[in-house]
């Protein structure tokens, strides 16, 4: 082989490595930023009894996408929809949710992560998704130690959620403080004196049960019980009895409908069958209060409120009630969960952020920047501002009662922290 032989050898081998290197090692996961493409994922619980409203809010991302004609600025934006539950476990899991932050945080061109559904699950993939960092906005999560150390937060939160010792994770929904103050106001007009508290032992669970305690309290309410339960456990009779010897006159679980809320519910109204019942957002799903579902009973239902970061669609700003209409329109529904409201605005807030950054988009800490420093945002959800946490300032809670197998808005609670 003689010298020009094996310069130009050397220089083939040189640009098919160079071909390997800047092409798409991510086959899965779209494009690259190089070739004008980021990509945006959501990771949310799509089976068991949260579906119907993590569907509804990848409804509303695609809706986001597709209005801003699937670009920010000049950069086309992929969309992924990965699922953070499995069909035997019936909700999310820490193996499923712990997968999906990995892939992100492996693929260069991901710049948003929209996730998780639930507290505890953000739990797991904020420290996996800070290393990187990657944006992270939760459209759903409330738990307070995710993002202070506010009450309601456990020893060494949230710190011991960002290693880097940076914030990359912002939410859309009010925390806790508030929800377990609505809950405690609502009860308070409702007429209780006494408030048993159960939980489910979990982040998003056992912090908002210390919430509705501390508010129920300043509020003027008995609290004789704040106790975690087995989730797995066949039946809650002892929990039941143990409420009516207690003399409440008022239930509130704090917890999710997969770890034992239906069972609960019943057992309770059947032990103090006059007692007043109250739940959180985490059994705001059919599974929970339509029994063709596998929910309560009518008898039961009725007897419920529970509150919701969501509001009847006429309680939203001008920009809220198209998107609403728009929905129905796009999906062919006639009515729509009040979760894609939120799934909406999560990627809508990504792709506005994107359009201000420009190219700057693909540059990950910039986006978590502008992000962070949403200020004055006039959005469908009314105007907010994110706050140094992370979380924004919007306080508004739903409260819904359950008739003929749905949920009905009541009111809206805004309750002081």
């Amino acid at each position: 082989m003689t010298w020009t032989t094996r310069l130009l050898a050397a220089l083939m081998l040189l640009a098919a490595i160079g071909q390997t290197a800047c092409g798409d090692d991510d086959d899965d996961g779209g494009g690259t930023a190089g070739d004008g493409t980021v990509n945006v994922y959501s990771s949310l619980p799509l089976q068991g009894a949260q579906r119907l409203q993590t569907t509804a809010m990848v409804n509303g991302i695609k809706l986001a996408l597709e209005q801003h004609e699937g670009k920010a600025g000049k950069l086309e934006v992929k969309y992924t929809s990965l699922d953070d539950s499995t069909a035997q476990a019936g909700t999310w899991t820490p193996e499923a949710t712990s997968a999906n932050a990995r892939k992100v945080a492996q693929d260069d061109s991901a710049v948003a992560y929209i996730g998780e559904f639930n507290s505890g699950a953000s739990a797991i993939s904020i420290p996996i998704l800070n290393e990187v960092p990657v944006a992270q906005i939760s459209p759903s999560n409330t738990a307070v130690g995710l993002t202070s150390d506010e009450p309601g937060a456990d020893e060494g939160e949230p710190d011991k959620y960002y290693p880097t010792g940076e914030r990359h994770y912002l939410r859309i929904v009010p925390k806790d403080t508030i929800q377990g103050a609505a809950l405690a106001t609502v009860m308070k007009q409702d007429g209780c004196a006494s408030a048993y508290i159960l939980n489910d032992k979990e982040v998003y669970g056992a912090g908002l049960a210390k919430n509705i305690e501390s508010s129920a309290k300043e509020q003027g309410l008995d609290v004789p019980a704040n106790e975690g339960i087995d989730p797995k456990a066949a039946n809650f009779r002892s929990q039941a009895a143990a409420i009516k010897s207690s003399g409440a006159d008022c239930f509130v679980f704090a917890g999710v409908t997969p770890n034992g809320a239906v069972q609960l519910y019943k057992d309770v109204a059947a032990a103090v069958p006059d007692a007043k019942l109250y739940g959180p957002d985490g059994v705001s799903n059919p599974e929970f209060f339509v029994a063709d579902e596998g929910g309560i009973p009518a008898e039961v239902a009725s007897k419920v409120k529970v509150t919701v970061a969501t509001l009847s669609p006429d309680q939203y700003p001008p920009e809220g009630r198209r998107f609403f209409e728009e929905y129905k329109q796009r999906y062919g529904v006639s009515s729509v969960d009040p979760y894609a409201i939120y799934g909406y605005e999560a990627m809508d807030l990504v792709l506005d952020s994107c359009d201000s950054l420009g190219a700057d988009c693909a540059d990950r800490q910039a986006l978590i920047g502008a992000l962070r420093e949403t200020k004055g945002r006039e959005s469908v959800l009314g105007t907010y501002d994110i706050d140094e946490n992370g979380d924004t300032t919007i306080t508004d809670y739903g409260v819904y009662r359950v008739a003929d197998g749905e949920l009905v808005f009541d009111e809206t609670v805004k309750a002081a922290q």
